[in-house]
């Protein structure tokens, strides 16, 4: 197990950003402080060659513009309908970042904050953890947060994420890490649609034009939400499955193959839900090395608490507080 730390760049107000690389079994994770960023996921294929298979970008510079690929996602990853909520006969007005809605925690969110970080070992494995605080009224957002992530690889060639936080007021807090994964390699010039998928979810939740819940949830059985039986993501989604079990529990919820290099990864994770987005919405970017991503380039898999849970009475309430400390966790496990 190795732990790497080197100076990535420098922020305008002359703070340093820093790079963590942690390697375990045959993994190689890299995280900046900077929005608590995965910037680089190394992994063996069946072949005896290694590939990146998350995008991201060559310079410090487009991450200092970076928005979501790789970050950690706060206070409330995906949409919040018209940008409020109500609680306790209070109406918090958010910063609006998507029309009238908050996308991912609002116009600063946790991907553009530079987080305090540590790298330690333990037994079975090496890890990172990050730490931030968001004050009362950050982004709209009540009370006084302290999030802490831990990021590990272990000898088993998993990837654990394990989230954490404690607020002096009631507050929605949802965490996730929106990784674009492509198990074929980034920039390895083969799309994600012909990667099989699994997911252990019997239902999917319903949105507007806007994206934003109805409050239905709707059985995925024959339809084209129906990933019970492994098959090619194959289409365009960007939509909140409900994870079949117990919330709070660990348990598994995904299944992927990759045809090409036959890598493979299953993951567990703990929280109600997790939005399934095929990179519709990618359009010419440039990344690693010269490569440029393009439409279906990369899957997401966030787990979750369900989007627009603060507005939504028959959601698993996403509220925390004094009372109430907020704790997920998921764990990729990567094959070849």
């Amino acid at each position: 197990m190795k732990i790497k730390k080197k100076t990535f760049g420098l922020l305008s107000n002359g703070k340093k950003v820093h790079l963590y690389t942690i390697r375990a079994g045959d993994l190689s994770l890299s995280i900046s402080t900077l929005g608590a960023t995965w910037t680089s996921l190394t992994v063996p294929s069946g072949k005896k060659s290694e590939a990146d298979i998350i995008l991201g970008y060559s310079s410090f510079d487009a991450y200092v513009r970076n928005r979501y690929y790789g970050v950690t996602v706060g206070r409330f990853a995906n949409r919040i309908a018209g940008g409020k909520f109500s609680l306790n006969g209070k109406v918090y007005q958010l910063t609006k970042n998507e029309g009238e809605n908050t996308l991912h925690g609002g116009k600063t969110g946790f991907s553009r904050k530079l987080w305090k970080a540590e790298a330690y070992e333990e037994r079975d494995g090496v890890f990172v953890r990050l730490e931030l605080k968001s004050p009362d009224g950050d982004d709209g957002f009540p009370g006084n947060l302290k999030a802490v992530v831990c990021y590990g690889l272990t000898k088993s060639n998993e990837i654990v994420a394990d989230y954490s936080a404690g607020v002096d007021a009631p507050c929605p807090v949802n965490f996730t890490n929106h990784a674009y994964f492509n198990l074929a390699g980034e920039g390895s010039g083969i799309d994600v649609l012909s990667t099989e998928l699994k997911l252990y979810s019997s239902s999917y939740l319903e949105v507007d034009n806007n994206s934003i819940p109805t409050g239905k949830i709707l059985s995925a059985e024959n339809t084209p939400f129906d990933f019970r039986n492994p098959k090619p993501i194959g289409r365009d989604y960007d939509h909140c499955f409900v994870i079949n079990g117990e919330p709070g529990k660990l348990r598994p919820f995904a299944e992927l193959h990759e045809p090409h290099t036959k890598r493979s990864m299953k993951i567990f994770g703990t929280q109600p839900g997790v939005q399934f987005y095929t990179g519709n919405n990618i359009k010419s970017v440039p990344g690693k090395i010269g490569s440029v991503y393009e439409k279906y380039g990369a899957f997401c898999l966030e787990t979750q608490h369900f989007p627009d849970s603060p507005n939504q009475r028959d959601f698993p309430s996403a509220i925390f507080g004094p009372d109430r400390e907020y704790h997920e966790k998921a764990v990729f496990a990567l094959d070849w």
